[in-house]
């Protein structure tokens, strides 16, 4: 005697409800070793839910030098990355680095009140502003960095993008 969901009964020996039982067991097992690995490794490779490193860049800066503090930038290809440029200097600069952008996938641009998501190429920062860059490299390489105002490369306003495998 069996007690199934409070009541009292005989257990089936029926051949056809064993069968179906097993086929209902197999069928479940199937779709749950089919199904968890695939959830696991998309919850993995959502890569705007990976932890963020966040890194500041000045773009000149109060004396007026024509810079970026720091000119060197190191990144790890697959890896979320949040770049906190600012412009502490009294005239606007540009981040420019398009093949390093296009190596990559941004998930947004915030600046003030407004978020922009899409390919990003170059950003004017205007003096005093700043902006956030939230992106995920996935092609290592060496990219060049500039400040495309005049004159502004030409006086050293220059960089260096590494993204490691």
């Amino acid at each position: 005697m069996i007690n199934l969901l409070g009541l009292q009964g005989k257990l089936y020996r029926s051949q056809g409800l064993q069968q179906a039982l097993k086929v209902i067991l197999g069928v479940i097992l199937c779709l749950s070793t089919i199904l968890m690995p695939t959830a696991i490794a998309s919850a993995a490779g959502d890569l705007s839910r990976q932890p963020v490193t966040e890194i500041t860049v000045s773009l000149g800066n109060e004396a007026g030098e024509l810079k970026f503090f720091p000119n060197l930038l190191e990144f790890e290809s697959g890896k979320r990355y949040k770049l906190v440029l600012k412009n502490p200097s009294s005239q606007k600069h540009y981040f420019t680095a398009k093949n390093f952008a296009d190596a990559s996938w941004t998930q947004k641009v915030e600046a003030g009140k407004v978020e922009i998501k899409g390919s990003i190429h170059e950003l004017e920062l205007k003096p005093g502003a700043m902006a956030e860059w939230v992106f995920v490299p996935m092609k290592s390489g060496t990219y060049n960095l500039r400040c495309t105002v005049a004159g502004h490369t030409e006086a050293g306003m220059i960089g260096k993008i590494t993204i490691a495998s």
